[in-house]
């Protein structure tokens, strides 16, 4: 699959033949200096890399990197003896992969900062506007600058606390729906319902509205699956970076230019997004501005937050941009796809779906038409039954690649600079030497006496890392599960559920792209209790 994707690439790049000869023989040339450079005899007298499989010319280990990148990892993990560690070479790039708990606190926290940076590339900093963003830009002043901005003033603790009535009103939106198909015993596309709350969530926090009644909801939509498409599609420049620039960048040309295309479309709709905010912001009494840190700033949305500490962190529109285009980005596929993979896997399991509906059902104060977020906080089933779907099935697996910025020496082999990084979080949570029953779904794993027990995913306890650890962990970890959490126990709490006519068992089947999720649409059929009682007393 690997040989035939080069080959649409480069057919759809290069305008003739002579040019694809042309710039196959600096390729032959690199394979060749590769082998010399990396040849067994050249790690005598120093320590060695990590275990390696076989390579192949020119393409290194591509071949052995399958549609799911994290189950085909796990398994050459294992197969070649680098189950903590192991070094791959995908094209040009060398690549190291941690797929031990081990492995990961050695990555993530002995040599965080060492291994901090991220990986360069065309389509990537079109995207981010330069890079200007959080997620993607190189580890530096810049990204120190961003990180304090987003943890201080747009996601810490207390913002997040401060859209606690736009989650419930989003919230009473989507039961709403539910509640008229249930009516009609209709099935729901619980995938596109889910999706659009956490993107309807997303445009809230970020901008003030839905954007539902405009239409532009779809287009941020659309925007966000295409980059991502982009970012994790097949690209050349991903395995050989020096085509970047040689023969006048002719191979990644077009790659260049699709990704121009998506970011036309962020202008068009954060410019306008921009402009508006800056003249509220101008017509605004200077009170309401804030200080930079101060109270005023918790009831703005995001937007406005960024126009006020806009001089003191330097940031420029573009600057801006970047850092919408990640919250976009990162808050809408996350929480939905944890959203979806829980709905399936209660679907499967309906024993927890039943435990989980009398916890939310006899936790919500009778005569209550919803469940509030003051009633989750004592629902341990429900918060453990999120930790065991993140750990089994976390939205990035590999999480976002680390870029080592210089010569380390990782768990006694040496990791050169340069070198990309590859933490398997997906493997670390099915770890049979960590985990019970690693590949069952057992959230009772998590509770104990009625309490909350074991390993949180908050980055310190290093065998659940959905969110990652350390400088380069998501800073969006409490906006996301403050919506997983109320959406998920209002699902169950208003309705029971079951599989449409003729489906006997929801498909776990998956699809890898930046995040992965499920391949097939969940589709649900939803019933009031209410109405069950009166059909059994009928």
């Amino acid at each position: 699959m690997a040989k035939v994707a080069v080959l649409d690439q480069l057919a759809g790049d290069l305008p003739a033949a002579k040019e694809f000869l042309l710039l196959l023989l600096p390729l032959l040339l690199f394979a060749l200096l590769q082998f010399f450079i990396t040849g067994p005899w050249r790690g005598r007298g120093r320590k060695s890399l990590p275990p390696s499989p076989p390579a192949l010319p020119l393409v290194g280990h591509v071949h052995l990197v399958g549609a799911l990148p994290h189950v085909s990892l796990r398994r050459l993990a294992a197969r070649h003896g680098g189950e903590d560690l192991m070094m791959l070479r995908l094209g040009a790039v060398p690549t190291l992969v941690a797929s031990s708990m081990r492995a990961a606190r050695a990555v993530l926290r002995a040599h965080d900062q060492a291994l901090a940076s991220r990986p360069r590339s065309v389509c990537g900093d079109v995207l981010t506007y330069g890079p200007s963003d959080i997620a993607m830009a190189p580890y530096g002043e810049r990204w120190r600058l961003a990180k304090k901005l987003a943890t201080t003033h747009l996601l810490s603790a207390k913002k997040v606390q401060s859209y606690r009535a736009a989650r419930e009103e989003e919230v009473e939106l989507v039961i709403s729906k539910i509640g008229a198909a249930a009516a009609t015993r209709a099935a729901v596309d619980m995938s596109e319902l889910l999706s659009k709350f956490t993107n309807d969530m997303v445009c809230r926090a970020v901008a003030g509205k839905s954007f539902r009644a405009e239409g532009r909801d779809r287009v941020f939509r659309e925007l966000i699956d295409q980059g991502m498409a982009l970012l994790a599609g097949f690209s050349l420049e991903n395995f050989y970076p020096g085509l970047a620039t040689a023969a006048g960048g002719v191979l990644v040309r077009s790659a260049r230019r699709k990704a121009e295309r998506v970011r036309d479309g962020w202008d068009r709709l954060l410019d306008k997004l921009i402009d508006e905010h800056a003249s509220e912001k101008a017509g605004a009494p200077a009170a309401h501005h804030g200080d930079g840190g101060g109270s005023d700033l918790q009831e703005c949305d995001f937007i406005h937050v960024l126009l006020s500490v806009q001089e003191e962190y330097g940031l420029t529109r573009d600057g801006i941009k970047g850092i919408l285009v990640n919250m976009f980005a990162a808050g809408t596929d996350t929480a939905y796809l944890v959203l979806e993979f829980a709905m399936a896997e209660l679907m499967l399991h309906p024993e927890a779906m039943a435990k989980l509906q009398h916890e939310v059902r006899s936790g919500t104060p009778k005569g209550r038409n919803a469940t509030n977020e003051d009633d989750l906080t004592g629902m341990t089933y429900l918060k453990a039954v999120i930790k065991e779907t993140l750990r089994l099935h976390p939205p990035s697996p590999l999480l976002l690649p680390h870029l080592s910025l210089e010569d380390c020496d990782v768990e006694g082999f040496r990791v050169p600079a340069g070198t990309t990084v590859l933490v398997n979080v997906w493997a670390i949570g099915r770890d049979p030497k960590l985990w019970d029953a690693a590949e069952e779904f057992m959230p009772e794993r998590f509770v104990q006496n009625g309490e909350a027990k074991g390993v949180d995913f908050r980055g310190k306890d290093f065998q659940l890392l959905p969110f990652g650890s350390g400088r380069r962990m998501c800073p969006g970890m409490n906006f996301a599960t403050a919506s997983i959490e109320i959406m998920l126990a209002n699902l169950v709490y208003h309705f029971d559920w079951g599989l449409p006519k003729g489906v006997d068992k929801v498909d776990m089947a998956e699809v890898s792209g930046l995040t992965v999720g499920r391949k097939e649409k969940l589709l649900l059929i939803p019933t009031s209790p209410e109405i069950v009682h009166l059909l059994k007393g009928y």
